[in-house]
């Protein structure tokens, strides 16, 4: 049994034993208390920052606090012992839950990203740089099970590379200290996400030599989800959060780099404004963010090819019933 399904089957007792009265509840202003948990904080979610500084959760009668897991199981984990209203992350997470069995598993109902949004960092400035240099050195990499490492190991096999023969993948370093493992000296390649990737550079501690989003296509990388429970209870809830991300995509799909990092600062604190506008540039100008919200069949189909490339998906597990893409239609609908 892989490590990431033991760890779901430990969260699924919990079910049992955690109260099962959800976190969210009115304030004083009539607004609906939801808590989101987020698998990082990220400018990859910068369609996710507009909504929240501009108002558009408050528009929709949601008083929203955010938590950052630091990794999908950890998110999953908040959503199923009742910590978390909706989670966002990678879908693989949801297709575990269904996996082992539960009655109250993860429904996807919103797309937010459909390419990966991580990027290849070597140390050396290689201008001219191949999959294929990635053979015979070792790479930090990311959790086994998890849509970061399965979709680098796509993109190896892709390109006649095998991830366990080939290469050495580092799976053994937590999330959030990727870069600074390589900064110490671990690895030849790293894999980062925003801002750590372009943080690098301006330490001249590494280079980004190749993304992952660009070199794996379009993927679902990553979507909202809540419990079965929680999504007949608050259907309505359910629709002003997607409402919220769709003003959230409309936004960032219809202004530059410099507007979107302006209004996204206020989340980045650490991270000057000019750093900010580089990475969304980097982010928009592959094509990262969807038009619409709507979870299409061919995508789920896609990720599941994904996990069972990766030995990850024991049996098949039916779009229907993981994915709901009313409220996605419902909210572009709207916006027309």
């Amino acid at each position: 049994m892989k490590r990431f399904n033991r760890i779901i089957s430990v969260m699924l007792a919990t079910i049992f034993v955690i109260s099962m009265t959800a976190c969210s509840s009115t304030n004083n202003t009539g607004n609906k208390k939801i808590t989101l948990n987020e698998v990082a904080h990220s400018i990859f979610y910068a369609p996710q920052y507009v909504a929240i500084e501009l108002g558009y959760f408050e528009e929709e009668g949601i008083d929203l606090t955010l938590e950052t897991g630091f990794g999908a199981d950890k998110v999953m984990t908040a959503l199923v012992s009742n910590e978390a209203d909706i989670g966002f992350m990678g879908s693989e997470s949801s297709i575990y839950v269904y996996q082992e069995g539960s009655d109250d598993y993860a429904v996807n109902f919103a797309q937010l990203t459909q390419r990966a949004g991580n990027f290849l960092v070597s140390r050396t400035n290689d201008t001219d740089f191949k999959w294929s240099d990635l053979k015979g050195k070792k790479v930090i990499g990311g959790r086994a099970g998890g849509m970061p490492e399965m979709l680098f190991e796509y993109i190896l096999k892709k390109n006649n590379i095998s991830p366990a023969d080939d290469l050495t993948i580092l799976q053994n370093v937590d999330f959030g200290s990727t870069s600074a493992a390589f900064t110490s000296g671990i690895g030849d390649y790293t894999i980062e996400f925003e801002p750590a990737a372009t943080l690098l550079e301006q330490q001249n501690a590494g280079y980004v030599v190749a993304s992952l989003g660009t070199d794996s296509g379009y993927v679902p990388y990553t979507a909202y989800c809540a419990k079965k429970s929680f999504m007949d209870k608050n259907p309505e809830v359910i629709q002003s959060f997607t409402n919220a991300i769709q003003k959230g995509l409309d936004y960032v799909n219809s202004h530059t780099a410099d507007d979107i990092a302006s209004v996204i600062a206020p989340q980045f604190p650490e991270t000057d404004l000019d750093t900010i506008t580089t990475i969304v540039e980097r982010y928009k100008s592959q094509d990262t963010w969807k038009e619409n919200t709507v979870f299409e069949e061919e995508s789920f189909s896609l990720l599941k090819n994904i996990l069972k490339d990766a030995g990850e998906l024991t049996s098949d597990v039916p779009y229907n019933k993981l994915v709901d893409t009313s409220f996605a239609r419902t909210a572009a609908e709207n916006r027309r």
